[in-house]
């Protein structure tokens, strides 16, 4: 029995240790963002592969899942800002209308009560709605950043304000004060991204 517990208790410290690990090289990624510095990417990649089994652990199964589709657009964004802009050089930060985010809205709603209801009768997964719902926001959003969109920052304001919730529920104290951060950090991000894109804006000759 002692050798049992010993173990578990190996374990845990293991996972808090992985799961610090990940904290920190979040806000390494979302810094970066900020500054528009490329290496943020580098810092998503190696962030998100530890929290794919993280999350896979606490049975937050959807937000496991998305972790695949991180490691994918850690790749897809560094290319953009590299490669994405206009003539293959620096990609800049767009907005897009209202209609499109109106739509993008309604999509999110239905693909959140979708795989909510899957969740929630085939699984043993907790908060099935809430965590689809960061889900498929996160993706998105996710595609959003990646192609520099100013707009993104809003979106993860209301992300992050419920992953706060899930993360605390489901005992991730580290990533619950993580995403607390986030929300500051977003606020200082969409000025900063807000600016530039004004003066680059002004910059174009009439």
């Amino acid at each position: 029995m002692a050798d049992l517990w010993t173990g578990l208790g190996g374990a845990l410290r293991a996972m808090q240790s992985a799961e610090l690990v990940a904290v920190l090289l979040a806000i390494a990624y979302l810094l970066l963002v900020v500054r528009e510095n490329i290496w943020c990417w580098a810092a998503a990649f190696a962030s998100t592969s530890i929290y794919l089994v993280l999350f896979f652990h606490v049975q937050l199964y959807m937000e496991s899942a998305l972790q695949i589709f991180y490691l994918a657009m850690a790749i897809y964004g560094w290319w953009q800002w590299r490669h994405g802009g206009a003539g293959g050089g620096q990609l800049e930060i767009s907005v897009w209308p209202i209609s499109r985010h109106a739509r993008i809205m309604l999509a999110i709603v239905f693909l959140s009560l979708c795989s909510g209801w899957l969740l929630a009768t085939r699984t043993h997964a907790a908060f099935p709605y809430l965590d689809s719902f960061t889900t498929w926001s996160a993706v998105i959003t996710t595609y959003m950043v990646a192609r520099k969109i100013l707009e993104n920052w809003l979106y993860w304001f209301v992300i992050d304000s419920v992953s706060i919730y899930l993360y605390l529920k489901r005992g991730m104290t580290l990533t619950a004060l993580l995403f607390a951060l986030y929300l500051v950090l977003v606020v200082i991000g969409y000025w900063r991204w807000r600016r530039h894109y004004r003066d680059a804006a002004d910059a174009v000759p009439a």
